[in-house]
Parts: structure tokens; C-alpha cells; sequence
């Protein structure tokens, strides 16, 4: 009897900003990794989901929404987007069903044209449109590109989402189990925990804080009653900025930490003591020395 050879490969999620991408990593890897936001471009690394089964192994890159750079973070999160084109076995467009063909990605489109990786057509967001809109709407992509696949998933309510991940294994090539199989990303704890609290920064200060923020995770303590304390600044741009997120009497800031803090536990299986600091970096986002401080490293890319 012969054994089904094991298939691995890198799969680059791209799209234009708030498609569902990171909604589709944490469905597939099954625990939160990326960060999730009703804002565009909350995805700044690309986060590698790694799912493995008994035969297979896809490593997810979740790429930055593309879109037209406004500052050096921006430039940067372009950058990140398009280079994953080129280093990967299979390449996800992932568009919203609700939203329809834009520029933006005819814009995509013309870059997928400079690549010679396989491209599936991912319509997310299917359960929010009637089916009857759906074959209109694929026919309008279809006529800009000639996709190996096009496969419509709510990525929120898990449709189709085992269809999808056949039609990537099968698309693989045969290769070796890069990870451990219980090992859901390659980003260390510290990255995952700064993506967590910022991501309850966004969601409740919802238009008052723009993307003008950012979380360093100062130390992480494992003590003796096996508690893990966690000291974390989170900065942004203005002093307005920062009294909004520590607000009256600290009330929007614990609350940042409490929510935050069930998220780490559930990521590290220990009870957490987290401590907020807020600081403000004034126009950090346009300061390399202070980009390349938070984490974003142009080499790497």
C-alpha cells in the first residue's frame, strides 16, 4: 500500500483592506493569531498561520490590505504586501461579495499579471449577498484574470471553508513538515500579546484613534505561582491621543487591559497580571529609527 506523500507550502493571502483576511487565518488555525478590526489596515506583519494535517502543511502569509501609501508605515505595509508574491506556492485574492469590483482590485489584479504563481479566487463574505449577485459578480473577475480556482467562503460563519483547503493541498507541492503540528504560527508569544492589546485599543475607541498607534510589550515574568506578569506602552502621536485611551479616571485603559488580558490567557494558558503604560512618540509613524524600534524591519523583506 502506498503512503500519500506529504505536501507543504506557503500561501499568500492578499486583498484589498478589511476583506476578511485575518477572520480567515484565525477560522482556519482555529485560535486568534491576527487581529481583527471594522478599520483598514489593522494588519501591519505578515502573520504566518500554519495549519497541518496527517498529510499536509499550508503556511498562511497574511499580507497588509493593499493601498496607496500616505507615510513610511504605509510604503512599508505595501512593500510587505507585494513582495509575498514572489515567495510563495499559491497566492489567495480574497475580495468581499458585499463590496463588488473596485479599483482597488483591478489595481491587485494588474500586479497578479507579474507573477507566475498559481492564483485562487477567494469571494468571501458570501453569507451578507444574495446567491443570485454571485455568478455576476465572479463573471466580472473572471473577464481581468484568469484564475486556477474561484471559491465562494464566509470565512466568519466557516462556509466552504473545508473546500477550500482541499483545493490548496491539492495545489501544493510535495515537501517537508516545516513546523511542529502543534505549532499554529511562527511569530513569537511577545508579537502575538502586542497585537492583542492593540487590537482592543481599535475596537473601543473605535474613530478617535487612527492607525497612529502602537504596543510594545516591555517584559514578559514568569514567577513562582506561575502567573505570567506582562508589562506593555502603548504609544501614539498626540496628547489628545493619549487621554482618550487612558480616560476619565483610567476608565478606558483598565478597561483595554481587561479585555486584552482574557485574550493573552487563553493564548498562554496561565493566569496574566497585565500593566499599561501610554506614551506618546510624536509622528513615530514617519521616524524609521522609531518604526524599526516597534518591530517593522525593511530587511526582513
Amino acid at each position: 500500500m502506498n503512503k500519500t506523500k506529504f505536501k507543504s507550502g506557503f500561501v499568500s493571502i492578499i486583498g484589498r483592506p478589511n476583506v476578511g483576511k485575518s477572520t480567515f487565518i484565525n477560522r482556519v488555525i482555529g485560535q486568534k493569531i491576527a487581529i481583527m478590526s471594522v478599520k483598514p489596515q489593522t494588519t501591519r506583519n505578515k502573520i504566518q498561520g500554519v495549519y497541518t494535517t496527517e498529510n499536509s502543511q499550508i503556511i498562511f502569509i497574511d499580507t497588509p490590505g493593499i493601498h496607496k501609501p500616505k507615510h513610511k508605515l504605509g510604503d512599508f505595509m505595501m512593500k510587505v504586501a507585494q513582495n509575498t508574491l514572489k515567495e510563495v506556492d499559491l497566492i489567495l485574492f480574497m475580495i468581499n461579495a458585499e463590496e463588488g469590483l473596485g479599483r482597488g482590485d483591478e489595481y491587485i489584479m494588474e500586479r497578479l499579471k507579474e507573477t507566475d504563481t498559481p492564483v485562487f479566487l477567494v469571494v468571501n463574505k458570501i453569507d451578507r449577498v444574495h446567491p443570485d449577485d454571485l455568478l455576476p459578480l465572479i463573471d466580472q473577475y473572471r473577464e481581468k484574470f484568469e484564475f486556477q480556482e474561484i471559491v465562494p467562503i464566509s470565512a466568519l460563519q466557516g462556509n466552504n471553508i473545508e473546500t477550500l483547503l482541499g483545493q490548496i493541498e491539492a495545489y501544493l507541492p510535495e515537501g517537508p513538515q516545516y513546523y511542529p503540528s502543534d505549532q499554529v504560527t511562527d511569530h513569537p508569544e511577545r508579537f502575538i500579546i502586542s497585537e492583542l492589546v492593540r487590537e482592543k485599543v481599535l475596537h473601543l475607541t473605535r474613530e478617535e484613534i487612527p492607525h497612529s498607534v502602537a504596543v510594545v510589550v516591555d517584559s514578559i515574568e514568569k514567577r513562582e505561582n506561575h502567573a505570567v506578569y506582562i508589562a506593555a506602552t502603548i504609544v501614539v502621536e498626540r496628547n489628545s491621543q493619549k487621554g482618550i485611551i487612558i480616560g476619565k479616571q483610567g476608565r478606558m485603559l483598565k478597561e483595554i487591559g481587561k479585555r486584552a488580558r482574557v485574550d493573552i490567557e487563553n493564548l498562554l494558558g496561565s493566569k496574566v497580571f497585565l500593566e499599561l503604560w501610554v506614551k506618546v512618540q510624536k509622528d513615530w509613524r514617519n521616524r524609521l529609527s522609531q518604526l524599526r524600534d516597534f518591530g517593522f524591519r525593511e530587511d526582513e523583506y
